[in-house]
């Protein structure tokens, strides 16, 4: 199931009884060995080994840097060469004495860049969950001319100590420059800001390191998704299912101009399970739906989830979808024509072009741009002030709820980045909500949100095993099956 992610205040605050209560060299000492656990790990991997790598440790003030000069400790002891690489404020006094005392080497600052090119491993543990945005010059510099150096010894591997620097731990929100790392090693409980905007970008694959926080009495920031999640949401009929039962999807999608979309859609829906699927449209329209996807129905009937606006439906269409009471998805021209309060249950899905423009006729000043690169921000206020679960499509998709509270699937394939490719998550998304619908009745917004991301997790999996959006309803379908087999 997904795992809670926290803000770094958050984190802070749960750490606080403990440092009261004199354990701080304690979680130190544990983090930095479960720090330099995960080193040894990255170093061994493909049959490598500890003794005799070449290790360039980035080092800063505070705890974030005493846990890289422990950890630079431990791979001394082993074998490892060692150099320390002091950047900014005063260094961690045990942890420098600790790893001086190991054998590790101190070089002037002015020495770094060929000393990172040479590394096999660079552990940065300038910053962490504390930190501010904004980096020294000097030090945006270093890190500039290090990740861009083709002198970088090949294979070289970085690990950020809790969180790369530059990343801000709560919103994911990047300073002028950051650390691409490929592993980070994040401490007492997941950061939000690792897995949204550039913060997902650059840290790598996430180990997370337990210290002995407690989050019993603390509201999770986020909630973050693993591919595999989906076995836990997506539920498999059972021999007392019907078709009423399993959830009935009202399609309102597609127009002279743009048949596929409702082709699509439809074709989504009854792939990801959906019990029955209608569809409204004049007859050419019905027609072209129907000779793809036969089980379509195109007479009017009973409804438990409508999916709104893929292709430019009619205005009147779309109207009479959202006065019908039931759960709506409005995606595409539906967001255009939001009323001005949708039932219980419902959620917007737009891209961040999309959100501008929503966003701005309700009084913001913000671009396409600013969206792509805050999107926990906007999402949660879109979400706020239209009272809706939005899913903010874009490379790392967010789902956020009327209160804050956000849902972070991981990044889908490359090969969902192509026309018709959103209609079929509409699509998908409207056979999960309306077997939800089915089995509770009202939808609550939280509900709502889990089966928006389980949509995305399928959407994610079928994105792989398909190169056009017109493959990926069979792709969605096996997507599906493999989910349910478990």
């Amino acid at each position: 199931m997904p795992r809670p992610a926290y803000t770094g205040e958050q984190i802070r605050q749960a750490e606080a009884p403990l440092l009261k209560a004199g354990e701080g060299d304690r979680l130190m000492r544990r983090a930095a060995g479960q720090l330099a656990a995960v080193c040894r790990r990255v170093l061994r991997l493909g049959g490598g080994t500890v003794y005799g790598r070449r290790v360039a440790v980035l080092t800063g003030p505070g705890n974030n840097g005493g846990d890289a000069l422990f950890a630079a400790a431990d791979l001394a002891r082993r074998g490892a060469a060692v150099t320390l690489l002091h950047t900014i404020g005063t260094p961690h006094a045990d942890g420098l004495a600790a790893a001086v005392s190991a054998g590790c080497r101190r070089v002037d600052i002015a020495q770094a860049p060929s000393h990172l090119g040479a590394a096999d491993l660079v552990i940065d543990g300038i910053f962490g969950t504390g930190a501010k945005p904004q980096l020294p010059e000097d030090l945006v510099r270093l890190i500039r001319v290090w990740q861009a150096s083709s002198a970088r010894a090949e294979g070289q591997i970085t690990v950020a100590v809790d969180v790369p620097t530059g990343i801000d731990a709560s919103t994911g929100r990047r300073a002028q420059a950051a650390v691409q790392a490929d592993w980070t090693v994040t401490f007492g409980g997941l950061k939000t800001g690792l897995f949204t905007g550039a913060g997902a970008r650059a840290s790598g694959r996430v180990v997370l390191a337990p210290i002995g926080l407690d989050f019993s009495d603390t509201v999770p920031d986020a909630w973050v998704y693993k591919r595999s999640d989906v076995r836990e949401i997506v539920k498999a009929p059972t021999g007392e299912d019907h078709k009423y039962t399993r959830g009935v999807v009202g399609i309102c999608a597609g127009s002279a101009d743009y048949p596929g979309a409702a082709v699509l859609c439809t074709s989504a829906a009854v792939a990801a399970g959906a019990g029955m699927v209608r569809i409204t449209g004049d007859e050419r329209l019905r027609s072209a739906v129907t000779s793809h996807v036969p089980e379509a129905v195109a007479a009017d009937g009973r409804v438990q989830v409508w999916a709104v606006g893929p292709g430019s439906p009619s205005e009147d269409r779309m109207a009479a979808a959202f006065v019908s009471g039931e759960p709506v998805i409005a995606d595409a021209g539906a967001l255009d024509h939001l009323p001005d309060r949708l039932p219980a249950g419902s959620i917007i899905t737009p891209h961040a072009g999309e959100l501008e423009r929503l966003l701005t006729a309700r009084g913001h000043s913000v671009q396409r741009s600013q969206i792509e690169q805050d999107q926990l921000y906007w999402a949660r206020t879109a979400a706020r002030e239209l009272d809706v679960v939005v899913l903010l499509k874009g490379h790392r998709t967010v789902v956020a709820e009327p209160d804050g509270t956000v849902h972070l699937p991981p990044a889908g394939s490359a090969n969902l980045a192509t026309a018709g490719s959103g209609d079929v998550l509409t699509g998908v998304l409207a056979a999960l909500l309306a077997e939800r619908a089915a089995a509770k009745g009202r939808l609550e917004p939280g509900v709502t949100a889990v089966t928006a991301a389980a949509a995305v997790l399928l959407h994610g999996r079928a994105g792989k095993s398909a190169t056009h959006a017109s493959g990926l309803p069979r792709a969605v379908e096996q997507a599906v099956l493999k989910a349910r087999a478990r």
